[in-house]
């Protein structure tokens, strides 16, 4: 019996993709022994056991068997592997892995997926240096081409930008037609790849080629349609002269937004909705769903755009001084994605002083 489940083990070990059967054999071998098994084989037992559990668990993406894994690699005290195995399994952490525990020469071919989901965690929590620093030793997993995007992004190169983003999307386009990946890559943080078409559209738009965007944004709607993929797709048709089809899009943008919400709070779905009508030369009623995004929840990274987009029906309707002034002040911290240079002009046609 031992011997068998060492030759389970090893064939699941030495296989850079171990095929199904063979791991959930090994899980099989492991189990048998470990119910005849002295105490002091039981750890060793219990880390091979685990460590097949993981490979079923990366080719069935099966909660419960990731949850079998930690367990086991628990007991054998492989701290580091059982963190995988929740992070890969979306279960919650029993305690912080910040250096791997127990780590034979088996555990050593999964180091470069776990620090890529300590990336990907850094990167979810808005930490983009340590999240760097933790992609830039797998130059090949598409993550550092993706944070040295939104970097770029942050700093205004848009063409820079489009470049990295465009090179992570076609590095995970191969991985993804691997016939048999490495179970290192199984393993691995999964990839948001309607957000990556998103943010590549949005680069695009910026680096000032609003047609490029909206090819890409048609395959992230397609993917996901999403209010905020819509709104995109519609600045882009905006900037190409597509007038008619970019009010469609806002229109589609605050019903997938008001779809995505709780109820029918949504300020990002009311933010849409007071572009489209401000579109269609509607500023009062404009002005008013911008209150309402303003009012509603909406997420720190569109209250100033709602806001400068209040102040913009305003003076567009013809309440200038406090309204110009307000305008012009909330200008600065808007997106990039805010007609700016619209506003601008629409303030200065806009007569100072008293209201108009």
């Amino acid at each position: 019996m031992l011997a068998n489940a060492e030759a389970a083990f090893d064939r699941v070990e030495r296989a850079a993709a171990p095929p199904l059967p063979e791991a959930s054999a090994c899980v099989q071998t492991q189990a048998a022994m470990l119910s005849v098994a002295l105490p002091a084989e039981e750890s060793e037992l219990h880390y091979r056991k685990g460590f097949c559990e993981l490979a079923v668990g990366a080719m069935i993406h099966a909660q419960s068997t990731f949850a079998d894994a930690a367990a086991e690699l628990d007991r054998s005290g492989a701290s580091m592997l059982s963190w995988l195995a929740r992070r890969a399994g979306n279960l919650p952490d029993q305690a912080t892995w910040s250096q791997p525990g127990f780590c034979p020469k088996s555990c050593e071919p999964l180091l470069p997926a776990a620090k890529l989901w300590k990336g990907w965690l850094a990167l979810n929590a808005g930490d983009l240096y340590a999240a760097a620093a933790q992609f830039d030793t797998q130059p090949n997993s598409g993550w550092p081409a993706y944070v040295a995007g939104v970097l770029a992004f942050r700093g205004g190169r848009y063409a820079e930008s489009t470049a990295r983003y465009r090179e992570a999307l076609d590095i995970r386009t191969r991985t993804q037609q691997e016939k048999d990946p490495p179970l290192s890559v199984r393993l691995s943080p999964p990839w948001d790849i309607p957000q990556l078409l998103a943010d590549l559209g949005g680069a695009q738009i910026l680096a000032g080629d609003p047609k490029a965007a909206i090819a890409t944004l048609d395959r992230a709607v397609e993917a996901s349609p999403k209010g905020r993929t819509y709104f995109l797709r519609a600045r882009a048709k905006e900037l190409a002269g597509q007038s008619e089809a970019a009010l469609a899009d806002y229109n589609l943008a605050s019903r997938a937004a008001f779809a995505d919400a709780n109820g029918l709070a949504s300020g990002e779905a009311h933010l849409y909705r007071g572009i489209l009508l401000y579109r269609r030369k509607d500023y009062v009623r404009a002005e008013e769903e911008f209150s309402s995004a303003l009012n509603f929840e909406i997420s720190p990274a569109l209250r100033p755009d709602a806001s400068a987009w209040r102040h913009l029906s305003a003076v567009a309707s013809g309440s200038c001084g406090a309204s110009r002034e307000y305008l012009e002040r909330s200008l600065a911290p808007v997106s990039p994605y805010f007609p700016k240079d619209e506003a601008k002009s629409v303030a200065a046609a806009c007569p100072a002083g008293p209201a108009g």
